[in-house]
């Protein structure tokens, strides 16, 4: 597919999503879509993702492959990287854990370019690190704030975690900088395959289409909250008789909610089966956790059969006179 191609076809798919809610609504479908759909979802989700562990546990890993770029520890006298080169299962795990916190390696994000001469320039580019990081991490806050329409009494730490990202008080109710900064965040994500030419050319539909869900899922959570109120008792009594098994569809939830958490199901039933489930992946990935002992530890691949050899001297033995009758020389004249 082309880029617009691409684009507009996940852009029509998520309107298409959207427009499918809104006709849910109004042909009174409010079970299936509060209902049925967050079952469905989430049933799909876990069993998707525990297909796709059980699929990398069993995809044969016969070799140490870990991806380094600092020195391997080896003689003494030569000073090795033990996080970027870990020997030992405690240097994995700080590998590890700065990766999936931090994004180390895409912190060292490096960029070339051709300039005239002709030069090769080389630069650090941090953009892209800033915007993975603050999509992630508000993502997982925004997440862990809609804990509080599961659980009753609602923990104490979710209070202090909306206090603290709802410090700035403009108006009621109070803004939260979370969901403002993830918006820009996906919005710049969107954006980065769009203008720049190398991504825009790779970009396939499955690139843009989850940007797009998210992103609509980021404004119908807006406009719910600052602009298109809904119930939110009725919300909360929904979605605990959902957590409970006993669900039940309140009156007063307006359009806006079914579309907010119709796009919700979508993504989390499309979750195992697209990128975004090295969400999971990271963690079963061999090039990361893996410590590189090469030099410390002969590893046999586990699959070896036996070999049946065909030595040279049984070759020659075999097709002596043939090879003798053709001129080529032989060990064993």
């Amino acid at each position: 597919m082309s880029f617009s191609q691409s684009f507009f076809f996940s852009l029509f798919i998520v309107l298409f999503l959207s427009l499918l809610a809104i006709i849910g609504v109004k042909v009174n479908l409010q079970v299936f879509l509060a209902i049925v759909m967050p079952y469905l979802a989430v049933i799909i989700f876990f069993i998707g993702i525990f297909y796709c562990i059980i699929k990398w546990l069993k995809t044969p890993v016969p070799f140490r492959i870990p991806t380094t770029c600092g020195q391997q520890k080896s003689l003494s006298w030569i000073k090795s990287n033990k996080i970027e080169s870990p020997y030992n299962i405690f240097g994995v795990i700080i590998r590890m854990a700065l990766e999936i916190l931090l994004f180390r390696s895409l912190f060292r994000n490096i960029k070339a370019e051709v300039r005239e001469g002709p030069k090769v320039i080389y630069w650090s580019s941090k953009w892209l690190w800033l915007g993975a990081i603050a999509f992630h991490w508000t993502f997982l806050i925004v997440l862990i704030r809609h804990f509080r329409f599961f659980t009753d009494p609602v923990p104490s730490f979710m209070h202090l975690l909306e206090n603290v990202d709802g410090f700035l008080q403009i108006g009621s109710p109070g803004i939260y900088i979370s969901g403002i900064v993830f918006l820009l965040a996906v919005i710049f994500l969107l954006l980065r395959r769009v203008f720049i030419p190398q991504l825009r050319y790779i970009s396939l539909p499955a690139d843009y289409f989850p940007l797009f869900l998210i992103l609509g899922i980021a404004i119908s959570g807006i406009l719910m909250r600052y602009f298109y109120k809904v119930d939110i008792i009725a919300v909360k009594e929904l979605t605990m008789g959902l957590v409970s098994l006993h669900p039940i569809i309140p009156d007063g939830i307006g359009v806006i909610f079914f579309i907010h958490l119709f796009l919700v199901c979508i993504l989390f039933a499309y979750f195992p089966f697209s990128k975004l489930v090295h969400m999971a992946g990271v963690f079963l990935t061999p090039t990361r956790n893996l410590a590189n002992n090469n030099r410390m530890q002969r590893h046999i691949n586990p699959w070896n059969y036996d070999v049946k050899l065909h030595p040279y001297e049984e070759y020659e033995k075999e097709f002596g006179d043939i090879m003798k009758k053709v001129g080529i020389p032989l060990d064993k004249e």
